[in-house]
């Protein structure tokens, strides 16, 4: 079929499956909904007690935000081997970076930083290695084809489609993408868990969405 018969699709209609999707998935591994919950002392004491050497103190504090940690992390890989690996680099960098934690900010947002890094990363060692998802334009004709389709697409099928599509994007767009509009960050906390600078992620999310919009209009949809 000649793309430009294609019907008017949507992508943003598409993203009100994806954080379900990856939630599906996510329960699928046995993931919790949050993160275990302790009180501030108790954090601070294993931060501390982790600090001093104590193996038992980290594994609580492993234990308590492995399931934030994975979250993160199931947005760069849906790759299962992959994804426990990225997991258990984020706590290997967490433990040699502890005397960096300062307590300004609570842990959990700390680890998110660092689930951030490692997983950029790991799309940029991807990157020159050349290696990408797979992706068909005909998956979309398919969905665009049929009025009803994103309606009975499973919110998992959504979130790989979805997956896969942005994997055709630089790794900068793509984080930028998933932080603004996948996990719902606004300016400030996307450029927190970056690193950059307002201005800068301002700039990354305009730049990313124009690419995006490029590549989906090659099919003939459109995003809003």
């Amino acid at each position: 079929m000649n793309a430009t018969a294609w019907p008017t699709f949507r992508v943003t209609r598409l993203l009100d499956h994806i954080h379900f999707g990856w939630g599906w998935a996510l329960a699928a591994l046995g993931d919790a909904t949050s993160s275990g919950s302790a009180s501030a002392a108790d954090e601070g004491a294993d931060i501390e007690e982790s600090r001093q050497g104590d193996p038992d103190a980290y594994r609580r504090l492993v234990e308590r935000h492995q399931d934030h940690v994975a979250r993160i992390l199931w947005r760069f890989s849906r790759d299962r081997t992959v994804h426990e690996e990225l997991v258990q680099d984020v706590f290997v960098e967490a433990y040699l970076s502890l005397h960096t934690y300062r307590k300004q900010a609570p842990f959990s947002h700390w680890l998110a930083r660092i689930a951030t890094r490692v997983g950029y990363r790991f799309w940029k060692e991807r990157a020159k290695q050349k290696e990408v998802e797979p992706f068909s334009l005909a998956e979309w004709d398919q969905v665009a084809q049929d009025g009803d389709a994103l309606q009975n697409l499973e919110a998992n099928q959504a979130a790989e489609l979805l997956h896969r599509l942005l994997h055709q994007l630089p790794p900068r767009d793509r984080l930028v993408l998933m932080l603004r509009y996948l996990e719902g960050c606004n300016v400030e906390e996307t450029a927190r868990r970056t690193g950059w600078t307002k201005t800068m992620v301002k700039v990354q999310a305009l730049r990313a969405r124009d690419k995006l919009k490029k590549l989906v209009e090659r099919s003939g949809m459109e995003l809003i």
